[in-house]
């Protein structure tokens, strides 16, 4: 009766759910092991980093033979942004091998600029399980704290950009989440969706179109993706099916999500499912997989400590001096921004991914996304940033001399009375240009060539090209005035990542 009894629990759970229970229990037990000693944790992956890139061009050329401590490595090896560690980068994509990392890389995630388009960031062979295994560990915790398993036998939804890869200099080439396409585990491939195909279909639409005809008969259980690439799915899925999604996917009880601030989506995202559902946030980027949340009953994002990642933490308000403070993990303090840096397999050395963030626990060290050193607008995963609203301003009004400037801020509207999510820019105009709809199309165009995540979204046919809301004369003048901010050092921010400031000055808008 016994092996009955477990026949007909593996018939019920499904193999993979079965299975996956015990391998939880064990990466739980990992997981313990290492957030428990964070200082050793991190001590470790420094040492094995620095030891293992000494024989580098980058190693050589700061001294790693000699660093035997983080104050070493403070002293020897500066803090950079991309385009300070690119003359090493280039020689990479050049084809030049032991360059930052030993040998070449695996691959180059392609990712947006901030000043020179497009960024090249290295991933290693020792790095490929940062950004596999950290997925995988983000469900796996959660097994293993709910029990809940059931969802790994259903179809599995991964929302990812194309899996085609180009090459540079003999490497493969191509955005993060098609690269990690590649190296889902074998025994998720036969209930992935969609097919190989259809995620190579670059035009968004068409895409999702697809992905609804081999979904929509299909058990689907666990839905991967940017909150609103998510919620566009749901919308075709209500708009062809005539219910709600809950009723299509009964089964449909997990939602994996990173990359945008959930909150602003929240509400709509379940009132389209026709219920809750559970989520797991995390905590990708190119540069590295630097978080996930490992429970749903304790605030913030478990930070991976022992993954190929030595991490530094800069107090935000230092992070323009000379030489700010660079702290280890058991230096930080909860609710201090921070402003991230790290060390890695991948070849990147005190570099700044541009992040900020606030810990919320140091036991184990969970943190939550505070924002951008920079003021940004990221609302659909576009990443741009004050510097390239601004050079698309520059070099539009240089097309259109006529036009004089005030000031002007730029907001996402993500749900707009009608029409499509777009970019709107407040400009308050001197003298405004003589054709509004053709100055409206070259700020567009100038945007989408500075940044190729925004084109990609205006591709795809995810945001419609910006809107302009042209303002009265003294807007901004009134609205300093309203915040008792007028004068001094105080302006509006160039752009946000809300409507806060877009809405109140909504009332200015002629």
């Amino acid at each position: 009766m016994q092996s009955d009894g477990v026949r007909l629990t593996f018939a019920a759970m499904g193999i993979r759910a079965v299975l996956a229970k015990p391998f939880a229990a064990y990466i739980a037990g990992q997981t313990k092991e290492w957030s428990s000693n964070p200082v050793l944790s991190q001590s470790k992956v420094f040492m094995n980093l620095v030891q293992s890139a000494k024989h580098t061009v980058f190693g050589r050329d700061h001294g790693f033979e000699s660093i035997r401590s983080h104050a070493d490595f403070i002293k020897q090896v500066p803090i950079r942004d991309y385009e300070e560690l690119k003359p090493y980068i280039e020689r990479v994509v050049k084809g030049e091998s032991d360059v930052l990392w030993r040998g070449k890389p695996a691959y180059f995630a392609k990712t947006s600029g901030t000043t020179s388009g497009t960024k090249y960031i290295p991933i290693t062979k020792e790095s490929i399980p940062n950004h596999i295994n950290s997925a995988r560990n983000a469900l796996l915790s959660y097994v293993h704290e709910t029990g809940h398993a059931a969802f790994l036998d259903g179809g599995l939804i991964f929302l990812s950009g194309s899996p085609e890869l180009e090459e540079k200099a003999g490497i493969k080439t191509g955005r993060l989440s098609g690269i990690v396409n590649h190296h889902v585990p074998g025994y998720l491939r036969t209930n992935q969706k969609p097919s190989y195909a259809t995620n190579c279909i670059d035009d968004w639409e068409a895409k999702l179109d697809k992905i609804i005809d081999e979904t929509l008969q299909a058990d689907m259980t666990l839905i991967s993706g940017i909150p609103p690439w998510a919620q566009m799915y749901f919308d075709r899925i209500v708009a062809r099916t005539g219910k709600k999604v809950k009723d299509v996917f009964p089964n449909f009880n997990m939602f994996v999500y990173g990359g945008v601030n959930f909150e602003p989506y929240r509400a709509k995202l379940f009132d389209t499912i026709g219920k809750p559902v559970d989520s797991i946030e995390t905590y990708p980027a190119s540069e590295g997989f630097i978080a996930y949340q490992d429970s749903q009953r304790a605030e913030g994002l478990l930070l991976l400590l022992n993954s190929g990642i030595f991490f530094e933490f800069v107090p935000a308000e230092e992070y323009f001096n000379d030489k700010p403070t660079r702290l280890s993990i058991e230096e930080v303090e909860i609710g201090k921004n921070y402003a991230v840096i790290i060390t890695s397999n991948a070849g990147l050395w005190g570099y700044s991914i541009g992040d900020t963030v606030k810990f919320v626990s140091k036991a184990p060290y969970r943190l939550v996304v505070s924002g951008r050193i920079k003021h940004f607008i990221s609302a659909f995963g576009e990443h741009v940033i004050g510097e390239e609203v601004e050079k698309a301003m520059k070099f539009t009004t240089e097309k259109f001399p006529e036009v004089e400037l005030v000031e002007f801020t730029v907001a996402p509207n993500v749900a707009p009375a009608e029409g499509m999510p777009h970019h709107e820019w407040l400009i308050e105009f001197a003298n405004p240009p003589r054709d509004i709809q053709a100055f409206s199309k070259e700020l567009d165009d100038q945007l989408r060539a500075l940044n190729v995540y925004y084109d990609d979204l205006i591709t795809g046919n995810i945001l419609q090209t910006l809107k302009i809301s042209v303002l009265q004369k003294n807007s901004f003048i009134e609205y300093m005035k309203s915040l008792g901010k007028l004068g001094g050092q105080n302006k509006v921010p160039r752009l946000s990542n809300d409507r806060k400031i877009a809405d109140t000055m909504q009332r200015f808008a002629t």
